[in-house]
């Protein structure tokens, strides 16, 4: 095997353990589906790389993992894929709404389904419950936070 090949294998390995470790522990950082939730994911990682949790060691952290890195963790980190509605949510709290996607193409999502969805992972209460606000944009329903959880 050439060198060349090697480090691809190795960089994918470490995309999929980090992508892993992002699904498997994104649950543990309360309160679920905030900002906050994310930082101290980050910290965590950070401690456990061996790191100290002074500021400037976070910052180096945040520094090495790049932008790049850092929006494909984060991405990871606020959707959800919910195999039995065969909907997927995207609901990073520093965009100004939550996503309900459809899995299969061709079918669109309707605001019943949104609903059980953002109900099954804990969503309901820091979403704007008026669904005149919510909309369907082709197959996709776009519903807004509630304006106390939005942190832009």
């Amino acid at each position: 095997m050439e060198d060349s090949q090697a480090i691809l294998f190795q960089g994918k390995l470490v995309d999929f353990a980090l992508a892993e470790l992002v699904r498997q522990h994104r649950d543990s950082f309360q309160p679920l589906w905030t900002v906050d939730s994310w930082a101290k994911l980050l910290i965590w990682m950070a401690l456990n790389c061996g790191l100290s949790g002074d500021r400037e060691s976070l910052e180096l952290f945040a520094e090495a993992l790049g932008p790049k890195l850092t929006g494909r963790l984060r991405r990871l980190f606020y959707e959800r894929t919910l195999e039995d509605l065969e909907l997927q949510l995207m609901a990073d709290p520093a965009e100004p709404q939550v996503l309900v996607i459809p899995m299969a193409p061709g079918v669109s999502v309707t605001h019943q389904q949104a609903s059980r969805a953002l109900d099954q992972v804990g969503l309901l209460e820091r979403v704007d419950l008026d669904r005149s606000r919510w909309q369907s944009l082709d197959a996709v329903v776009v519903i807004p936070w509630k304006a106390s959880e939005l942190s832009g």
